[in-house]
């Protein structure tokens, strides 16, 4: 097997459109029909369709906690993840707490490559000098069992905020809210740390406009609206599934951007990333906002990015933003240094089994970077299609690992599948369905190895491995225009589990140039069609797939629209593209083909 794998076009199963999508634009119903929509209801996106706070567990015991802070002026440490949804997640924190009347409150995110993930003993140890009278958790603390007994052993008390899955024991905190602990009723468990912290304060502040503190106190009374340009930025860039709670949370973020309403921090870091605040998208959160945010944990320390979000004025913001966007530039060329190095093992790899890569892959350098290796991990993944975990060394004899996964795994299970095994191998886990971490011992790699790749062949079999595409279907070629374009990108927030639309078909290539090195402009023709010819850009192309001037192609793409000296067209942005196979069609190519959401 080729090291990139093999990729194939799947369309969705659409089945009968909806009556209730009738009035939607054609294509945009087919599309919502193929995520599996039924009523125009889960398109609706006010605030008045959020699900109630009351229905997560532990929302009670966390406000009577937070009450009495602010009544007895305690003062409050919020400890934070190092990531950009553990950033936006004590930003929200912070501002919406001193919004309510705390006048001491202050944040501490552990650096990564002294403290590690969570609240630990050792950063308890930092925060206990603070002398902080409560520690609020946000987007960790679930599995902090040793940390929240250190911080209650020194006289502090505990919430806990959170949204990863728990361990079998819970930490014996003064009060916990997470909707994926035992026993929770609340009906979406995809909420980012951002979404659960933004819960517990409306839920605080609908509890204290109750007891009339806000009169009481000379407060005016917070609009929490403000902070929904953090909760987006978050929600998707954590990479949580976007069902309906989340979209709403999202689509609000949005809108406020694009009104002109968006925070300091989130405007400078929109101009950093060259986007326009008007016409901001989901995906630019994810590509372009986002990773900017999370270069600060990944290169140095996330303080920066936490600082850029809380600045109340622009031309500070603007100056952390520039920062961030220095930390981006280093991060992306230890990045390509990275994943150059293991290219080259993983050849070396594939050459030594004799063309077969283990189901369950890992790599291991002891020199690279700790801050980049999640991301090295899912770049190794998109090209294997198979789950992937990227090792470095931690010091003192430990190696830390970031493990990305693909539909049909669920990381952090298989983890606890093998920590169940053997107890005394992984030191440390936690994570997601499709993202994970772990540290173990360096003697124990080969062992872990091939536990791992045991535990990936329960799921998965030889045809799981190449890579899927999931295609909505192919379009008309008249019906292709700015007008759809701009339809299908600003209907809904599209993300995980909610994918941006994607369609596919056979085109004559009409043209051909390579722009940025990497990057293959194209100008196609549908087959079959006349006098309809359309811009496209494949991003970081096989450029020896084009040594051979292939005249017709199978092509997945998505929609976008071209902006150039004032003038907009349309442009597709290539997913996957292959030479067309003689004596076939694209219809004959996704027959019948089945395909699962990831």
């Amino acid at each position: 097997m080729p090291l990139s794998g093999r990729k194939r076009i799947v369309r969705r199963e659409t089945g009968t459109i909806p009556a209730a999508l009738a009035d939607l634009n054609p294509v945009l119903a087919r599309v919502c029909a193929g995520r599996r929509v039924r009523s125009m209801e889960e398109l609706e996106h006010g605030l008045e369709r959020l699900l109630p706070f009351d229905a997560l567990k532990g929302i009670g015991g966390a406000v009577r906690l937070l009450e009495r802070a602010l009544r007895e002026g305690w003062s409050i440490t919020v400890v934070g993840d190092f990531d950009a949804d553990g950033a936006t997640s004590t930003a929200v924190a912070v501002r919406a707490l001193r919004s309510m009347g705390v006048e001491r409150v202050d944040f501490l995110v552990p650096n990564r490559f002294e403290y590690g993930y969570g609240l630990t003993p050792e950063i308890v140890a930092v925060v206990a000098a603070r002398r902080p009278d409560l520690i609020v958790t946000v987007d960790n603390g679930i599995s902090s069992l040793d940390g929240v007994a250190a911080a209650k052993a020194a006289g502090m008390r505990v919430l806990v905020t959170d949204h990863h899955l728990p361990g079998e024991h819970l930490p014996e905190a003064d009060a916990m809210v997470n909707p994926n602990q035992p026993g929770d009723r609340f009906a979406s468990k995809a909420l980012a740390g951002v979404g659960v912290i933004f819960y517990v304060m409306l839920a605080l502040r609908a509890h204290l406009r109750e007891q009339g503190w806000f009169e009481q106190q000379g407060v005016q009374l917070p609009n929490l609206a403000h902070l929904l340009d953090l909760v987006a930025l978050g929600t998707v860039a954590d990479v949580v599934p976007l069902e309906h709670n989340n979209r709403i949370l999202v689509a609000q973020g949005l809108g406020r951007i694009r009104a002109g309403k968006g925070s300091p921090g989130i405007q400078a870091l929109i101009e950093i990333a060259n986007r326009k605040p008007e016409r901001l998208v989901s995906s630019d959160f994810g590509f372009a906002i986002g990773p900017r945010l999370n270069a600060a944990g990944r290169m140095d320390d996330m303080s920066v990015g936490i600082r850029c979000l809380l600045s109340d004025d622009l031309h500070e913001a603007r100056e952390l933003a520039a920062e961030l966007e220095g930390l981006n530039r280093a991060r992306r060329e230890t990045e390509q240094s990275m994943r150059e190095e293991a290219m080259q093992e993983l050849q070396r790899m594939h050459l030594e089994s004799d063309g077969e890569l283990p189901f369950g892959l890992c790599l291991y350098e002891p020199a690279w970077h700790e801050g980049v290796i999640g991301i090295l991990a899912s770049r190794i993944k998109e090209r294997v299609h198979r789950p992937v975990i990227v090792f470095t060394d931690a010091g003192t004899g430990d190696i830390k690992g970031s493990a990305r996964s693909v539909p049909g795994v669920h990381i952090r299970d298989a983890l606890n599948a093998i920590a169940a095994r053997t107890p005394a191998m992984l030191k440390r886990f936690g994570g997601h369905a499709m993202a994970a971490g772990l540290t173990l011992d360096a003697d124990a790699l080969e062992e872990f190895r091939r536990l791992f790749d045991s535990e990936v062949r329960r799921h998965l079999n030889a045809d799981d491995l190449n890579g899927v595409v999931a295609s909505d279907g192919p379009l008309e070629a008249e019906a292709i225009d700015l007008d759809l374009a701009d339809t299908l990108r600003m209907a809904v927030p599209w993300g995980q589990g909610f994918p941006e639309p994607v369609f596919d078909d056979r085109f004559e290539v009409v043209s051909q140039r390579i722009v940025g090195e990497r990057h293959m402009k194209l100008l196609l023709k549908k087959n079959g069609s006349e006098g309809h010819l359309f811009d496209a850009i494949a991003f970081n192309a096989d450029l020896a797939m084009w040594e051979t001037a292939p005249k017709m192609v199978d092509a997945a793409f998505r929609l976008d629209v071209n902006e150039y000296r004032g003038r907009r067209s349309v442009q597709f942005i290539i997913e996957h593209i292959e030479p067309a196979a003689e004596g076939t069609t694209t219809a004959e190519i996704t027959e019948n083909a089945e395909f699962t959401e990831g």
